[in-house]
């Protein structure tokens, strides 16, 4: 396999159209002069990061040369400007994520390019563009991209690289979880765990913006001070550690903030146990993520008494064939927060060649880092 490779990816001469990438995996030399004859836009040559099967990221994604595609008439070929890597990124490495591409395949699943042509048929972009694959897409992390004109979705040219790189996943979660749920007005609250992720500083900023008091949940850490300080600064109405919270009546703590009507949570065990405390009658706790793998308990007078609602969020889900139009519009809503400066997190811009440095840190290999956001242009 690996000399197939080699000689697929590296050493083709001649460009072989518009191949798979399973083809440009397992397509032998001898084959490069007899596909057919071109007369056709192809593509340049892209730079990936690829995996074989699924695994620890750090061990079976490598960054190998993709020989040239086919751009057809339905079209265009996109020159990747920026991609993160997100926790779901490196789930569907590793096999365990419920929708993955098939391998052999392209890591990444959002990100933002600028057009680098189209084809005869294509209507609406043009050379120059800033896209965004929408609904994300997989394979974004590499340096060219050839998918039909339906995937790409036109920002403004004025978008924040960063921002457009990671708006539809994180900040799109936030805000259809404020919306989908419970109807929340100016003065209403919610409460959230894990609120120092992408998509908690999301919450407490778009909660913030409309006027929705927003009590947020964190674990007990060294430094706990500066974080609390940090999302107060984001709009944080309260922020309290777990250790905090080891009270009979949290409610005691809100200072006359009303009780919450929706709760967050993608921690799981111990931390969703206390979003529920701060839960009002008929409250609504909408899990989004289980980062310490432990299960949500609820007591039976929760459920009895207070007739608390447990639901599930996943964006993949919602951002169906059927939602791609509003979601499209929602993120131009997103996006404009951004440039105003209303709606911001931490993130490290990171050169394509410095790629499994950046994929450490996202790995957790040397603690609690930003966002990595591979750089295609560095």
């Amino acid at each position: 396999m690996a000399s197939l490779v080699r000689s697929a990816t590296l050493r083709f001469l001649k460009p072989l159209g518009n191949l798979t990438l399973n083809d440009a995996f397992n397509h032998p030399r001898t084959q490069t002069r007899s596909v057919r004859a071109f007369s056709t836009t192809l593509s340049p040559p892209s730079k990936a990061v690829v995996y074989e099967q699924h695994g620890p990221p750090d061990r079976v994604t490598r960054v190998i040369q993709l020989p040239p595609v086919e751009v057809k008439e339905n079209d265009v070929c996109v020159k990747m400007l920026a991609a993160p890597i997100n926790p779901s990124d490196i789930n569907r490495i590793e096999g365990v994520y419920p929708v993955r591409p098939q391998v052999p395949a392209v890591g990444g699943y959002e990100g933002v390019g600028e057009v680098h042509s189209v084809g005869s048929a294509v209507k609406g972009l043009l050379p120059g563009d800033l896209v965004i694959p929408s609904p994300p897409s997989f394979g974004t992390w590499q340096t060219h991209i050839v998918k039909d004109q339906s995937v790409w979705y036109k920002i403004n040219k004025n978008s924040p690289l960063e921002y457009a790189a990671t708006i539809t996943v994180n900040p799109l979660t936030a805000l259809r979880m404020l919306e989908d749920f419970v109807t929340l007005n100016k003065g209403d609250a919610i409460v959230q765990n894990g609120a120092t992720s992408i998509v908690g500083q999301c919450i407490i900023q778009l909660a913030h913006h409309r006027g929705i008091h927003n009590i947020n949940i964190i674990r007990d850490r060294t430094g706990s001070d500066e974080v609390k300080e940090k999302l107060k600064n984001l709009g944080a109405d309260e922020v309290f550690t777990e250790s905090q919270l080891e009270v009979k009546n949290v409610k005691g703590l809100l200072s006359g903030i009303p009780e919450p009507a929706l709760g967050f949570n993608c921690v799981g065990g111990n931390a969703a146990s206390l979003v529920l405390k701060f839960l009002g009658r008929g409250g609504t706790m909408v899990t989004y993520g289980g980062m310490s793998k432990k299960p949500i308990t609820v007591s039976t007078s929760s459920f009895i008494f207070k007739d608390l609602s447990l639901r599930g969020f996943w964006l993949q889900n919602w951002m169906s064939t059927e939602k791609a139009k509003e979601c499209r519009v929602l993120i131009d809503s997103l996006l404009d927060l951004a440039r105003e400066g209303k709606l911001k997190y931490e993130m490290e811009l990171v050169p394509f060649d410095n790629f499994n440095a950046a994929l450490d840190k996202a790995l957790g290999k040397q603690g609690s880092q930003p966002k990595q956001v591979i750089n295609f242009q560095l």
